[in-house]
Order: C-alpha cells, then structure tokens, then sequence
C-alpha cells in the first residue's frame, strides 16, 4: 500500500469524527446559552414562553431523514451490496417514515 492512499483513509475516518464533535459543541452551546437566557428573563419577571410545533418537526425531520436515509440506502447497496452496511441507510430512512407516519396521524386526528 502506497503512502497516498493511507493518508487519504485516515482523513476519510476523522472527517466524520470531527463533524460529530463540533455538532456536539455546537448543540452544547446553544443549550448551555438558551438556559442562561431563560434563568435571565425569569429573573426579570417574565415569562419565557416558547412555542414548539411538533407537527412541523416531525414533518421536517422526517423528509430529511427519509431523503437521507434513500440516498444512503441505494448507494451503499450499489457500493457494497446486501450486507450488514446496509443498516447505515436503512435506519434513517425508517426513522424518517415512522416521523412522517406521525405527521399523517396527527394531522388527521387534528382536522377531525
């Protein structure tokens, strides 16, 4: 094995370790700030009330993961055929059908 092509594994691996890492920081942060921020209007006497919309959410997070989850699902099978690698995109594509069955349900149970 040449050097080239050991160097360019080494990086294939730590970009994904690195990328879950500063979403790590990134989410850290946001929730360390957000608490801050909240204790502070508390303490001013004011109601931090958020509004969360969970029908908006799960559609969202489901057509990313569903996306996702295809375009995974059929390029590892391409690339690496029926096998245990599969799982990488066929977990986020269920993940994301399950969400946007929720949307479904929940929609139709709020229009009733």
């Amino acid at each position: 094995m040449d050097r080239g092509s050991s160097a360019a594994e080494v990086i294939i691996v730590i970009i994904p370790i690195v990328g879950i890492i500063m979403g790590s920081v990134v989410v850290f942060f946001y929730l360390l700030w957000n608490h801050k921020r909240k204790m502070l209007l508390i303490k001013a006497g004011e109601n931090p009330r958020t509004d969360f919309d969970l029908l908006s959410f799960s559609l969202l997070a489901g057509l990313l993961l569903v996306s996702v989850g295809i375009s995974l699902t059929v390029f590892l099978a391409i690339a690496k055929g029926a096998g245990d690698g599969l799982l990488g995109g066929i977990i986020p594509l269920s993940i994301g059908v399950g969400l946007l069955v929720f949307y479904g349900i929940q929609r139709r149970d709020k229009n009733s």
